[in-house]
């Protein structure tokens, strides 16, 4: 596998090209500039300029008979000089101008007359808005993530944005992203994670195309600007129910430019922690790294590189005892190189290279025990190749990039994995979790992307149109290779004191640990008997009315009692086989095309356009299994300049986002030739096959429709004083097409749910005949998920010696599905239907409200302070019960009809009925910063959580408890106080 994308990458400079590239995000931006003289008139003739020290772009134009000027092509930076020079005018310059990525900021100048007795040269930057744009995205500048108390992440930064939802795991859901799994993580809990987020470096795309998270990391020091889009994006760039994150990376300069710099901080630097049910750990972490740019020939050929060491050393307690259970560390090596090539005027090249090799010891998750500790391996080469051209009033920009994702874990005790269930009593972690981790597994999740884009800008007496193309082509590879540990099987087991439990009791009983089946696994298990070669034998043990056939009733009356070959001497009940194990790769291959049209005419500026997306899935031999049809995106907005002065806006967008199929469902319907469990359960002495996953396990169902997103947003933008803004926003989505697998054997019109509201019949799926296999793929019958919200969000840029972002939010989010392309149980079971009583309500995961603020204040004598409060209202969760490895809705106690069915639905009040404490934090950071001849040194001291409010983050949502947590309890909570140390010097 590493040898096929290796050689893919010798390749690279030829494939550059060859392609045509879109780049998938722009990375310049614009200046609109309008030029006045003292008594208000437009100043036509006036030459304006504008460089950086961060770019090797320089732009000039004259502005118009009305005083205008416009400037594309420009990189982003905080340090661009806008110079003015006319006949009759004293120049003027201005200092610190703002370009910010996929925007064309407006501002305004003041030029005075040579014939006045007193000169004055003034200068006039708005709060810089783009008053032509609907886009609704955070800038995260350097000089704002450089004065907070942040993670040193480009994911920590994130928390800086309006609406972004709090995560410890660093994918943070924003609007109507879905922050809810019903398998909770051991550590963090239910809620915290996104799939529905989009990431990019440089233009490279790290989301993970199986898991949908974050899938690369950088040293911070590199990041020119940070971009989060989080609604009323255009049809040129991808959008959806999550967040959109842009880092554009710096690029060295006319002069030498570089640092170095160590952070550290160590157990004694954190509070006490105030609950008993958190165990203390002895850590010490530090990172270091290096910068270096400059020119390798002035004004012509740039480069920017930097080396970054982050390590982490970790002992791990044990959460019964307090003793160390076991050490961990982790090392990360992050290198990153850039070489800017201005070939000509018009003409420039780019390459970019950066990697992430990380290597873990082990979980720091203290409830993990030993015996499932894994080592993990993660990282991988990104590389991209930019080339642009600009013509008078056309940019061509092409390329071409490849990213490589390794996620591998090793189990540390190659012993057979066996989880054991009780009932009653206080089992131990150990009692619980036998055996080891139960498999090794090897992992990549890469991608390769080329691009092309134009942009043409179009002057009529009718106002001014941009124009934009572009095509793009995509292959995401997931490559797996999974060997189970031990016997090559994994057991679901009864403890022995539970001998001679039937099935019925086992469904009805509450379990400590996991419990696999549920009442409709009987149909499975019957099934399985009549096609079984050993059939004699299951009738013969369970046949009680001596009919020749097994019924529900005889099948939930059988008992578990046998323990041969059970790896620790448990009652047999479960067990997943490896019957077949051969590595996978499964592949997508996309292609987008948008055009969109924004135009402007006097104050009110129209953009409409169209986004086209098409994906094919291949399995794991190759063969192509399924292609969706050509998607249509269409995107409309409309801006209105209020005064006509760039001062203030108002703006309405509508727009559908689809949501490509990842990955992971690829590999679920693409199993040809690679691994095959089999299912099964004990009856009597005997392993019953009753369900293989595997080849023809699942196939996509030839109706099966990409989910979407339709967005309608209001907003209101004002400027208050210079450089200080105030906006409203108001959205509305709606989520459909959700993506879930279907069992067929229950849905379809000769199933189990005929003549009832569950129906589905074959022809909803596309199929004539009921298909040989497992599962469909389909779009989820009546799921739907619903958002609305409003946001007040307040910016000032650093000037004056201080900076400020503060924001509310109202977050309403509903719907009777999280499903997110995760094949959960929604087509297999009944009460789990999204048309199913009781299943809409408040979504599990959601936040109602958020109040952000974060500001910094620069001293004459080179000290700094900056802070950042963050608060909500708590997190939203369910009332659930533990089957098969998730927390789903408890039901009621007695099953009654609905619908033409009788199940026992889910409890009124269920879903999303409970919220957790409101809680906020406050963090600090102070900095020294001092001169040195030609070196620059800055002391860090931030402090996180400095008021010590160990809240709760999470609360116990079984409602029968787990043995150790009672329903509503704490679980988890804020960490405590904690300093952490650096310092830095530059040149």
């Amino acid at each position: 596998m590493r040898a096929k994308f290796n050689r893919r990458l010798t390749a690279m400079a030829v494939a550059a090209a060859l392609s045509f590239s879109s780049s998938v995000w722009a990375d310049t931006g614009g200046l609109r500039i309008s030029i006045v003289d003292n008594n208000g008139n437009p100043v036509a003739g006036a030459k304006v300029k504008v460089r950086t020290p961060d770019s090797l772009t320089d732009k000039e134009a004259v502005s118009d008979a009305e005083g205008n000027v416009r400037l594309v092509g420009l990189d982003a930076s905080t340090k661009y000089e806008v110079s003015i020079t006319g006949a009759g005018y004293q120049p003027l310059v201005a200092n610190n101008v703002r370009v910010v990525t996929g925007k064309s900021l407006s501002l305004s100048y003041q030029v005075s007359s040579e014939n006045f007795e007193k000169i004055e040269v003034t200068g006039k930057q708005m709060a810089a808005m783009d008053t032509t744009s609907s886009m609704v995205a955070t800038d995260i500048t350097l000089d704002l993530t450089e004065s907070l108390p942040t993670a040193r992440s480009y994911q920590s930064y994130l928390q800086l944005v309006p609406g972004v939802k709090p995560s410890n795991g660093g994918n943070p859901s924003s609007k109507s992203g879905v922050n809810y799994s019903d398998i909770p993580d051991s550590r963090f809990g239910s809620a915290g994670t996104s799939s529905d987020n989009v990431y990019y470096i440089d233009g490279v795309n790290v989301t993970d195309n199986s898991a949908g998270t974050f899938g690369a990391n950088f040293n911070s020091e590199i990041i020119q600007e940070q971009q989060i889009v989080t609604g009323g994006v255009p049809a040129k760039y991808a959008g959806g129910a999550g967040l959109v994150s842009r880092v554009v990376t710096k690029s060295g300069s006319n002069e030498f430019h570089g640092s170095i710099n160590y952070y550290m901080q160590n157990d004694s630097l954190v509070a006490d922690y105030k609950n008993d049910a958190t165990r203390e750990k002895s850590f010490s972490n530090f990172d270091t790294a290096v910068t270096l740019g400059g020119p390798i020939i002035k004004d012509k050929l740039w480069f920017f590189a930097s080396y970054q060491l982050k390590n982490e050393d970790t002992d791990v307690p044990d959460p019964d005892t307090g003793a160390v259970a076991r050490s961990v560390e982790r090392e990360e090596k992050l290198g990153f190189a850039k070489i800017t090539w201005q070939a000509t005027d018009d003409d420039r090249l780019t390459f970019t290279y950066f990697n992430d090799p990380t290597d873990i010891s082990g979980t720091d998750v203290a409830s993990t025990p030993n015996n499932r500790d894994r080592v993990r391996k993660q990282g991988g080469d990104n590389y991209k190749i930019d080339y642009t051209h600009t013509w008078d009033d056309l940019i061509l920009s092409a390329g071409y990039m490849s990213h490589e994702g390794e996620l591998s874990d090793i189990a540390k005790d190659q012993a057979t994995r066996n989880d054991v269930a009780y009932i009653g009593g206080s089992p131990t972690k150990a009692e619980l979790s036998r055996g080891g981790l139960g498999s090794n597994t090897e992992r990549f999740r890469n991608k390769e992307n080329a691009y092309i884009n134009l942009e043409y800008y179009l002057y009529t007496d009718m106002g001014e149109h941009k124009i934009e193309f572009g095509y793009e082509r995509e292959e995401n590879e997931n490559y797996t290779n999974q060997v189970f540990t031990g016997d090559g099987a994994q057991y679901t087991s009864i403890a022995s004191a539970q001998a001679g439990i039937s099935l019925d009791e086992y469904i009805a009983a509450s379990w400590t640990g996991e419990k696999e089946f549920s009442s409709g696994d009987k149909a499975r298990f019957i099934n399985a008997i009549n096609g079984s070669d050993n059939k004699a034998y299951f009738v013969g043990l369970l046949d009680t009315d001596n009919d020749g056939a097994v019924s529900q009733d005889e099948i939930g009356a059988m008992t578990f009692n046998n323990t041969s070959g059970n790896p620790d001497n448990q009652v047999n009940s479960y067990r997943s086989l490896l019957s077949f194990q051969a590595p996978s790769e499964f592949v997508t291959k996309g292609q987008v095309v948008y055009l969109q049209d924004t135009w402007t005419l006097d104050n009110l500026t129209i953009a409409g356009g169209v986004r086209a997306e098409k994906w094919s899935h291949y399995a794991n031999d190759g063969s192509k299994i399924f292609t969706f049809d050509w998607e249509f995106a269409p995107r409309l907005s409309a801006v209105y300049d209020i005064n006509g002065d760039g001062e203030s806006k108002v703006w309405a967008f509508g727009g559908r986002y689809y949501d490509p199929i990842r990955t992971n469902m690829t590999a679920f319907a693409g199993n040809v030739k690679g691994n095959v469990t089999s299912e099964q359960v004990m009856i009597g002495d005997e392993w019953l096959t009753y369900r293989t996953r595997g080849p023809a396990d699942a196939m996509f169902a030839p109706s099966t429709a990409t989910p979407y997103t339709d967005e309608f947003m209001l907003g209101y933008q004002q400027s208050i004083l210079d450089d200080m803004s105030v906006s409203f926003t108001y959205t509305d989505r709606k989520t459909k097409d959700i993506l879930e697998d279907y069992d067929l054997g229950l849905y379809a019109e000769t199933g189990e749910y005929k003549d009832t509201f569950l129906e589905l019949p074959l022809s909803y799926f596309g199929f004539s005949e009921v298909p040989r296999t497992n599962y469909v793929i389909a779009t989820l019958e009546g799921g739907v998920r619903k958002y609305k919200g409003y946001e007040v969000a307040f910016r000032k840029h650093k000037t004056d010696n201080w900076q400020m972002l503060a924001s509310y939010t109202h977050n309403d989010a509903e719907g009777n599905t999280n499903s997110d392309s995760n094949a959960d149980y929604q087509g297999d079971w009944s009460v789990l239907d999204p048309r199913a009583p009781n299943q809409y309500g408040k979504q599990p995961g959601s936040i109602d409200d958020q109040f952000k603020i974060a500001a910094s204040y620069f001293f004459d004598n080179g000290i700094e302070i900056g802070a950042v409060y963050n608060w909500n209202s708590g997190v939203r969760y369910s009332e659930t019960q533990a089957i098969g490895g998730r927390h789903l809705p408890v039901f009621v106690d007695e099953a009654y009809e609905f619908g033409g069915w009788t199940d026992t639905w889910i409890k009124e009040g269920a879903v999303g009925s409970h919220t957790t404490p409101s809680f906020g934090t406050l963090d600090l950071r102070v900095k020294y910063s001092m001169d040195i001849d030609i070196y620059k040194a800055e002391f860090f001291l931030d402090i996180f959580n400095a008021l010590d409010d160990q809240a709760v983050t999470r609360e116990q949502d079984l409602l029968s408890g787990d043995g150790t947590y009672e329903f509503g309890e704490a679980m988890n909570w804020v960490e405590p106080r904690r300093f952490y140390l650096g310092m830095r010097l530059s040149f």
